[in-house]
């Protein structure tokens, strides 16, 4: 049976610690959850080519500070969905991306 969490804390604004169910616990920064989002807008994006380096980016409101999570929710027994501060709301990450993420801390 896979691993599934057994505690979520936010040490900090901008971490989000996870003890699984194996005995591990894993620390993800807030912006590489936001930055691995699996929506499917999200890897579009990533996968999109770079534009040419003569046009600017445009930065969205709340794309350029500190990102946060505002909130989390589970859906079913396989995943949550996280709030960003930033307004994005549609990802889903399945326990096995989750497990995939951030890094062991014990």
């Amino acid at each position: 049976m896979a691993a599934f969490p057994t505690k979520l804390e936010r040490p900090s604004d901008d971490v989000l610690r996870i003890a699984w169910s194996d005995g591990s616990t894993r620390e993800y920064k807030v912006r590489e959850l936001r930055n691995a989002c699996p929506c499917a807008t999200c890897r579009e994006k990533r996968s999109a080519p770079p534009p040419p380096a003569h046009v600017l980016p445009v930065i969205p409101p709340g794309a350029g500070g500190p990102i946060t999570i505002t909130g989390m929710r589970p859906t079913g027994n396989y995943a949550y969905n996280i709030q960003f501060s930033d307004g994005h709301n549609s990802g889903l990450y399945t326990l096995e991306l989750l497990l995939e993420l951030g890094e062991v801390v014990s």
